[in-house]
C-alpha cells in the first residue's frame, strides 16, 4: 500500500510520529537550518550520535536516536556537504531516508523539503524531485503516512499544489 502524503506548515522538530528527517550535510553536523533546529530542540545527544555516524557520502542517510524530540529517531538524509545540492542527492537522499524508515518499522515519518532551505533549490523543484523519489521507492510502501513540511506557509502551500 502506497504511502499517504501529507503537508504541514511549521516546525518539523514539533512533529509526533515515528521519526523525522534532518536535510543533513554529509559530516552530519547539526548547524543551521532544519539541522540546528533539531540539535537546539533534541539536544546535544543526537550531535553525539550523528559524531559515531559521520561523515557519510551525499546522498546517503545515517539514523540516530531523537533525544528530547517527540519521536524515537531522526534520520539524516545527507543532500550537500562534499557537493552542492543537485536533483540526484535530494533523490537519492530522499530513497535513502526511506530505506532506513522502512527498516527500522517507521509508520508515521515527517520530512523537510530536502535542499530547498540552505542548498536553495527552489521549493517546488525540491518538493517535485522528493515526491518522485517517494514514488519510485520500493521502500516507501512500509510508511503509513509521510506528512512533508513546508516551513513557512508559502512553502506549504506549493507543496500542497504539487499534490493537486
Amino acid at each position: 500500500m502506497a504511502p499517504r502524503i501529507r503537508v504541514r506548515q511549521g516546525d518539523i522538530t514539533t512533529f509526533e510520529g515515528d521519526a523525522i528527517v534532518n536535510a543533513a550535510n554529509n559530516h552530519l553536523l547539526l548547524g543551521v537550518g532544519v539541522a540546528g533546529a533539531i540539535r537546539q530542540a533534541g539536544g546535544p545527544a543526537i550531535q553525539e550520535e550523528c559524531d559515531r555516524h559521520g561523515p557519510i557520502l551525499v546522498g546517503d542517510a545515517a539514523i540516530t536516536g531523537a533525544g528530547k524530540l517527540p519521536v524515537r529517531y531522526v534520520i539524516h538524509a545527507a543532500v550537500m556537504g562534499d557537493e552542492p545540492v543537485s536533483p540526484a542527492a535530494i533523490q537519492a537522499a530522499t530513497a535513502a531516508a526511506l530505506k532506513l524508515a522502512s527498516e527500522h518499522g517507521v509508520a508515521r515519518l515527517g520530512m523537510p523539503i530536502l535542499g530547498s532551505g540552505v542548498g536553495r533549490i527552489p521549493i517546488q523543484e525540491a518538493a517535485s524531485l522528493m515526491l518522485e523519489a517517494i514514488r519510485r521507492s520500493p521502500h516507501a510502501d512500509a510508511v503509513e503516512v509521510i506528512v512533508l513540511f513546508g516551513y513557512r506557509e508559502a512553502d506549504a502551500a506549493a507543496v500542497e499544489a504539487l499534490l493537486g
